[in-house]
């Protein structure tokens, strides 16, 4: 079916075309990014922290934006999957589809992505456990990664009140994790089928978090999920949940899709940043 009627009217085609246009452009910036491959379109970085220990992470930096703006800043965690030496695994998920929303929306983010090594975790933590206790001190490549955050702040055009943190399985653990330690850095979490620590709840209630899980989860127990969202509200906190009937361990696909999600993620700011 054609998408311009013969009978159609001057009101519907005002209206259509907009739509279209922005059919048109998604699909081209998916296209793009595609076309282009997300490795080609980030450059492979080397982090070296405060106490002499390396991080291995991919920087994805606008090419188009004005060397004047101050963007917003991600930061990704990825799975326990994908850790490794090579740099490349961690870009397998979830970041064609923030560098579309950028392209599509026309505020994209500078997006950091660190690998974690192979023997190491965001959070020394079980994983299926029915709960932990945050650790004294942050995994080394957790910290790593957050000293990464603080040193592109200082470094790269970036807006302080738009920090971000996100994070599937191993990385939704890092990303509870990581708010916890640092709740005035970061302006919105995203955590996918992770867990924190419910104790910690009151730190973070100011912090917005969109949280998700399938509730057929067999890596990690949804109750990990659940058992935070019921801390959060007891608390007041700033807290969605969205849990998927039926759906196993990967909801990311469907999340980082969902413009809905990502439109709510980057509206929100850090109060009190200095812009």
């Amino acid at each position: 079916m054609p998408f311009f009627s013969k009978g159609m009217s001057a009101v519907n085609l005002a209206v259509s075309l907009p739509l279209l246009s922005f059919i048109l452009l998604g699909s081209l910036c998916a296209s793009s990014v595609r076309a282009q491959g997300v490795d080609s379109l980030t450059s492979a970085r080397r982090f070296t922290g405060a106490n002499g220990e390396v991080l291995l992470y991919r920087l994805y930096r606008p090419a188009d934006a004005a060397a004047d703006r101050k963007l917003p800043l991600v930061l990704f965690l990825h799975g326990a999957g994908k850790r490794g030496t090579n740099n490349v695994s961690q870009l397998k998920h979830g970041i064609e589809a923030l560098i579309r929303h950028g392209q599509q929306t026309g505020d994209p983010a500078i997006l950091l992505i660190p690998q974690c090594p192979t023997d190491k975790k965001w959070v020394d933590a079980p994983w299926n456990a029915p709960s932990h206790t945050m650790p004294a001190e942050p995994s080394p490549p957790l910290r790593l990664a957050l000293e990464l955050v603080r040193a592109t702040l200082a470094a790269l055009p970036v807006d302080p009140s738009r920090v971000y943190v996100t994070g599937i399985s191993m990385g939704g653990y890092g990303t509870w994790d990581a708010i916890q330690r640092e709740p005035r850095l970061f302006a919105a979490a995203l955590p996918i089928c992770g867990g924190g620590d419910t104790a910690q709840a009151p730190a973070i209630k100011r912090v917005p978090i969109w949280t998700f899980h399938g509730d057929k989860d067999g890596a990690v127990p949804v109750s990990r999920s659940r058992d935070m969202v019921s801390a959060l509200k007891t608390c007041g906190g700033n807290i969605q949940y969205r849990e998927y009937p039926g759906a196993g361990h990967d909801v990311w696909t469907r999340t980082y899709s969902d413009s809905e999600v990502l439109t709510w993620f980057f509206a929100q700011r850090l109060a009190g940043a200095d812009r």
